[in-house]
């Protein structure tokens, strides 16, 4: 099955020891069920790290992106419940991502998740999305991974929230590409992303900084039809 929709938000985020309790029962017993209960959205997980920083990771799945960027989406984010207000004061990294999806190799729901952040030259859009679909087939077809997507950061809906004056208040000056490696084992999700995305491969799309590459275990998850 592929992914629920064309649209994915992705959260990296921290909080200190003391405040992790509190902050998953949050996740797990709040903030994923709001969220998927959204118009335009219809699947959520959440991933803690085995290789990575920051140490958690959240996927929500929805049709477009626009749904990221909707009135109703944005006054929630203006106005969030007293639970939401107090785990979110405590966090000590925060990242938000909404993204367009422009390959979708996904298939089922797999329990580990590597991803993999760049910034390429934008002038190189085609040719970099012609050697991922090139180089993703093969790669999903190794023992132990089961999918991969390509997704690419929307600055207009990344920079909505700060017009809208809502706590939620990132600031996206570039177009960051995220690649999702999906499996059964982290082990192979890991080592197929630093095996492909290697900087010399990455640099002639004019990615001039490495990638920052983390691998993650499913935590929970909730969706809807």
């Amino acid at each position: 099955m592929p992914l629920h929709g064309k649209g994915m938000l992705i959260v990296y985020n921290e909080v200190k020891p003391p405040h992790e309790r509190d902050f998953n029962e949050w996740y797990n017993r709040e903030h994923i069920d709001e969220r998927v209960n959204l118009p335009g959205f219809h699947r959520a997980r959440r991933y803690v790290a085995v290789r990575a920083s920051p140490k958690y990771l959240a996927t929500y799945e929805c049709d477009t992106v626009a749904d990221l960027a909707t009135p109703g989406y944005l006054a929630l984010l203006a106005n969030q419940t007293p639970w939401s207000q107090a785990v979110i004061a405590r966090f000590t990294y925060f990242r938000r991502l909404t993204l367009r999806i422009q390959i979708d190799l996904a298939h089922g729901a797999g329990g580990a998740l590597t991803t993999v952040r760049f910034v390429p030259d934008p002038a190189m859009h085609a040719p970099l999305l012609d050697w991922l679909r090139e180089i993703l087939p093969r790669a999903i077809a190794l023992p132990g991974m089961t999918g991969a997507a390509v997704a690419e950061n929307d600055l207009e809906i990344a920079n909505a929230p700060l017009q809208s004056r809502s706590m939620d208040n990132p600031r996206a000056d570039e177009v960051e590409w995220v690649v999702l490696l999906e499996g059964s084992d982290p082990a192979a999700t890991g080592a197929a992303a630093r095996s492909l995305f290697k900087m010399a491969a990455l640099k002639p799309f004019g990615t001039r900084t490495a990638p920052v590459v983390g691998t993650y275990r499913f935590l929970f998850g909730n969706d809807r039809p």
